[in-house]
């Protein structure tokens, strides 16, 4: 037993050394660095992702395919740092008044980093982009995208149904729940670059709509904040043992595919995955000011109209920059505009996290302002004493 403890000390000794700190920190110093770099050729949701949201920052080797670890990730080092603190508080401070303000500074920061996994693991960004007098009641995804397959025979209602990418990319026979629709999955691109067909082209697989007359060539993946991927898939529905041919679904399309089986139609199409809302939005104006002379932007907002008929609750809400609408566990913000500044689009996050980081700066600042008071207050009773009663 005594060397599984004298091995269990030196760990819990190393975990609280103060050399893990400073290591950490430099560590997490050249990880900063690195991923500032890496969003001028991955952008920035990508670069995060690889250096700093990551337990393994990996690299290719040279010449290969191959891919291996080269330096700790950001999860890593962070997971290593949060138990230094909780190691060095442990074992380092002592449980007083006097030492108050220390304790609070660590909560503090081990609840900062606390929030970051929270956040890594679980925050989801979605957005919405609306038009002026237009009404949703769902979000998109900016880089997710789905199949949907959505029963249109009804003109005052759409019975929709998605399938994942996920799905789609291991091809093969996926049925639709609710439907008497299976897909025959043939091919599936995560990024594809699509043509016009010209003599000498190989055959189409498209049988019908827009793909037949559709060169489809397989392309890397986009990495830039501001592209999106062009997924491309070649779908057969099959219905009541009848095949209804083989459709080119694309999010390059811009509307979608029909077909009709036993009197009910059906539309096929690649688009930005969503997440429907038990609420609506409507924009009721959205308004860019400028600085009075000038091009240059000072504001810009969306008055909504928020309905939940489930709660029933009508208002409205005036969303600008620094000032969110925070409904329902989400949070808008507002992000952009377009379209001769009629079309809004809202940021859309949801993080169960977020109270984490406003807490930990609250502790930190308390913390720091406790024990500098308690030193202060020390100080000045030492001073007012009799030099040889110090």
């Amino acid at each position: 037993m005594r060397p599984l403890a004298a091995r269990s000390e030196a760990v819990w000794h190393a975990l609280a050394s103060l050399k893990l700190t400073l290591v950490c920190l430099a560590l997490l110093m050249v990880l900063v660095v690195a991923c500032t770099l890496a969003q001028v050729r991955l952008g920035t949701f990508a670069a995060v992702n690889a250096d700093v949201r990551t337990f393994l920052v990996w690299g290719q080797v040279p010449g290969t395919a191959l891919t291996i670890p080269i330096f700790p990730g950001g999860g890593l080092v962070g997971l290593l740092l949060m138990l230094n603190l909780v190691s060095a508080q442990a074992k380092r401070l002592e449980l007083s008044w006097r030492k108050s303000g220390l304790w609070a500074v660590h909560a503090g920061l081990i609840l900062l980093f606390a929030g970051e996994f929270v956040t890594a693991l679980f925050q989801v960004e979605m957005q919405m982009a609306i038009e002026q007098g237009q009404t949703l009641d769902f979000l998109e995804s900016p880089r997710d995208m789905e199949l949907a397959l959505v029963d249109v025979t009804d003109p005052r209602r759409d019975d929709v149904h998605s399938i994942p990418e996920s799905l789609l990319a291991q091809a093969g026979l996926v049925e639709v729940p609710g439907t008497p629709v299976v897909l025959d999955v043939k091919l599936f691109f995560r990024n594809a670059e699509l043509t016009l067909r010209e003599p000498g082209d190989p055959d189409p697989i498209a049988s019908r709509g827009e793909g037949a007359n559709i060169v489809v060539k397989p392309l890397p993946p986009v990495s830039k904040d501001d592209q999106v991927d062009r997924r491309a898939a070649f779908i057969e529905p099959i219905a009541g043992g009848r095949k209804y041919g083989v459709w080119l679904v694309s999010n390059a399309f811009g509307a979608p595919q029909h077909f009709i089986h036993e009197g009910r139609s059906y539309a096929l199409s690649m688009r930005p995955l969503r997440e429907y809302l038990p609420y609506a939005i409507t924009l009721k104006k959205f308004s860019h000011d400028v600085y009075p002379g000038t091009d240059i932007p000072k504001n810009f907002s969306s008055l909504v109209h928020l309905a939940n008929p489930s709660r029933g609750e009508e208002r409205d809400v005036l969303i600008f920059m620094n000032q969110p609408l925070r409904y329902a566990g989400k949070t808008f913000y507002q992000a952009s505009f377009g379209k001769g500044d009629t079309l809004s689009v809202l940021q859309v996050v949801k993080n169960p996290g977020w109270l984490l980081s406003y807490i930990s700066c609250v502790l930190v600042a308390l913390g720091l302002i406790l024990h500098f008071a308690v030193s202060l207050g020390r100080t000045l009773r030492k001073r007012t004493l009799p030099v040889e009663a110090r």
